[in-house]
């Protein structure tokens, strides 16, 4: 017996389909049931590669005692927040607010009218365990406290919708975002990238990207940010957070170390990885281990995570099976290695060479397996590269030059039952996500300029070019795909991360404009006018006139909505306002019009009180006044860009211009204000420096 996610087109929400509690998708229906029936609302949100989702679905959820109790008494209604991730951040929101911590599964209890929070945890155990009651205990005590405590709960509901609003509204006071605040922003998120946590190791791109930045200017700072940003490249390319045998990187370390990972891939993840290793790899730090681990990222994302039609698939799971036999998967099955299977493959010189640079031991180092974590930087041997192709052919049924495409197991029952060469993989997500491919296109395309490399671009334009022909429909862009079925209005991270994916193939495609290539591929301006397009409509739908920067959700697609956000906190993604501010900027530089100049000014001034009072939960927007205080427009010759792309100016775009005056090499431009032209490459390389480094 199925229920009602059956149906569903998201993966995340098919997996609960056998559940026998009554779930709804997030809808209409299930919200004016609630209502109706004066039940309170049981929202559950998660998604495909979550372990934890993962496990509470094998077992809370699967619990007939718990079902029997949860149909009689609440409306029970799952979310897949890569679907939703408006509702996912209002509530995570809700849920940080009572309890000080977040994650997922997100699981709150709503109020029936008006969907208010007023109890929420993340994982309930079937039993009492882990410091955690048992989650039918837990729906009982919520049912009673609903019943009987009338005035409590909506104590609670307003208090908590007071705070939403306050939050979404921000203050309303607007700060002066002066070099002081935004030296400060520097510095304080810089010390974030250089912590030393005792707890799990995320990449936080949005915050080394911001580091980076820093690494120009000669501020007066307690961080070396060059250092600061060095280390986190090697923490990345060379931690067990990194797939050394085939490419890729998993969501995050469970440790302090960048030892072992929380094995799920994310495409997110990956797409701003392979962007920052390019821009230190532009900025001077060329590390061999950052070149390998953006190939071999690539190499994955054309074997593993690209549909035949183009797109990149959304993620692939922690979780897979040893046997076909087994009932339940095995975190990390598909990457793990016993130190006896290393002695069977290897011989004993490629053993002890693999001994000698990644972390191998008889004991391991994850229950009693080993994740493979390099010693040492630097470029790896031809033994150790020999070792690793065959650790790649157990995985894989074959070595790397001939297991080009590897296809995805959509669902347990697809990687338990298919016949694979080497182990079972993780189940694959093969949705594609408007947002996350965008990432993905930036990366590749900066990777593309940084080294010169066409394959790179080729395949960030394909992708690009899919989202242009297939996720429109009637007019409005759409944040997902289904097996060529586009859905869900597109949310601002959407159109905020397209734009700029958009300009970053613009301005990758300029080093082509006199080659061959060029006859292949579409030329620089057609990415030009396709990012103005999308800006428009992103301008048209979620543009906030009142309060400036941009809602998460488009005015008529927000009526299921508590409140309507503003994106401006980063998370594992940039928030969209300032992804979006620092685009507008790159828009007025390249299109001369003041127009956007004009909005990416009053979005920062939305997030001004913010950006002054925590600047450490909001480096994407201080990305964007980087941005706004330091814009320079390079205008040159397709020879001069192929040199210029390559090297690290942050906040730089360059332009093609035919017509220079006699003698001269390249026009630098900061903003509105053009410096003598440049009649020699060092002049040239001076007048860029001071513009990027202004005050």
């Amino acid at each position: 017996m199925v229920n009602r996610l059956a149906q569903s087109q998201s993966l995340y929400l098919r997996k609960h389909a056998e559940n026998p509690i009554d779930w709804w998708p997030w809808c209409d229906e299930a919200l004016e049931a609630a209502r109706s029936e004066n039940k309170p609302i049981f929202l559950s949100i998660g998604y495909s590669s979550c372990h934890w989702c993962t496990v509470m679905e094998g077992e809370a959820f699967s619990d007939r005692a718990i079902a029997q109790y949860m149909n009689s008494h609440f409306i029970p209604i799952k979310v897949d927040r890569e679907e939703r991730p408006d509702i996912d951040s209002i509530y995570m929101q809700t849920l940080q607010m009572m309890t000080g911590q977040g994650g997922w599964p997100l699981n709150v209890f709503l109020t029936p009218d008006e969907r208010v929070p007023f109890y929420g945890g993340t994982y309930f155990p079937v039993e009492p365990r882990y410091g955690r009651p048992g989650f039918l205990e837990v729906l009982q005590a919520i049912r009673r406290f609903y019943d009987t405590e009338k005035g409590k709960v909506e104590a609670f509901k307003a208090e908590i919708l007071g705070n939403l609003q306050q939050t979404a509204a921000l203050s309303g006071v607007t700060a002066e975002l002066n070099r002081e605040i935004f030296q400060k922003g520097l510095e304080l998120n810089t010390g974030i990238v250089a912590g030393h946590n005792p707890g799990p190791s995320f990449p936080m791109i949005p915050y080394a990207e911001l580091a980076l930045r820093g690494t120009r200017f000669n501020f007066e700072s307690k961080y070396d940010s060059k250092q600061v940003c060095t280390q986190r490249g090697l923490d990345l390319a060379l931690g067990g957070i990194y797939d050394h045998v085939a490419g890729g990187f998993h969501r995050y370390t469970v440790d302090a170390t960048w030892t072992v990972p929380h094995f799920e891939k994310m495409l997110y993840d990956n797409g701003q990885i392979v962007e920052y290793l390019a821009n230190l790899w532009s900025a001077g730090i060329q590390e061999p281990a950052f070149e390998t681990a953006i190939a071999r990222t690539v190499e994955w994302l054309k074997r593993e995570m690209t549909a035949p039609t183009g797109y990149f698939y959304a993620a692939q799971d922690a979780d897979s099976f040893n046997t076909s036999e087994e009932v339940e998967p095995e975190e990390g099955a598909f990457y793990v290695w016993t130190y006896a299977e290393l002695e069977a493959l290897l011989n004993a010189e490629e053993l002890a060479e693999i001994k000698a640079q990644f972390t191998v031991s008889r004991s391991g180092n994850f229950e009693g397996k080993n994740v493979l974590q390099r010693r040492h930087p630097g470029k790896l041997s031809d033994t150790v590269e020999t070792a690793l192709a065959k650790l790649f052919a157990v995985r894989y049924g074959g070595n790397p030059e001939t297991v080009k495409t590897f296809p995805p197991a959509r669902n347990n029952q697809e990687a338990k039952n298919d016949s694979w060469p080497g182990r079972i993989p993780a189940v694959t997500d093969t949705k594609m996500i408007a947002a996350w491919n965008s990432l993905m296109i930036s990366g590749l395309a900066r990777a593309a300029a940084v080294f010169g490399n066409l394959e790179y671009l080729e395949l960030a334009v394909t992708t690009a070019n899919f989202i242009l022909e297939n996720q429109w429909t009637e007019g409005r862009f759409q944040r997902l795909n289904y097996d060529g079925q586009s859905a869900v209005t597109a949310q601002s991270e959407d159109y905020a991360l397209f734009v700029k994916a958009l300009l970053d193939l613009h301005q990758a495609s300029l080093t082509l404009e006199n080659g061959e290539e060029a006859k292949q591929l579409p030329n620089s301006q057609f990415w030009l006018e396709k990012a103005v397009q999308v800006q428009e409509e992103f301008d048209e739908f979620l543009w906030s006139v009142e309060l400036g920067g941009y809602y998460n959700t488009a005015k008529d697609a927000s009526g299921d909505l508590l409140v309507r956000e503003r994106s401006y906190i980063d998370n594992a993604t940039p928030a969209a306002n300032g992804i979006a501010i620092a685009s507008l900027v790159r828009l007025a530089l390249l299109g001369q019009n003041l127009e956007y100049l004009d909005r990416a000014q009053q979005g920062l001034q939305a997030f001004s009180s913010i950006v002054q009072d925590a600047p450490q939960a909001c480096p994407s927007l201080l990305s964007a006044i980087d941005w706004y205080q330091h814009s320079t427009l390079i205008r040159t010759s397709p020879d001069q860009i192929a040199g210029l792309i390559s090297q690290y100016y942050p906040t730089a775009v360059f332009q093609i211009e035919a017509d220079l005056p006699e003698g001269v090499i390249g026009l630098v431009c900061e903003c509105l204000t053009c410096k003598e032209p440049a009649k020699s490459q060092e002049r040239l390389l001076e007048e860029i420096l001071q513009s990027q480094t202004r005050v």
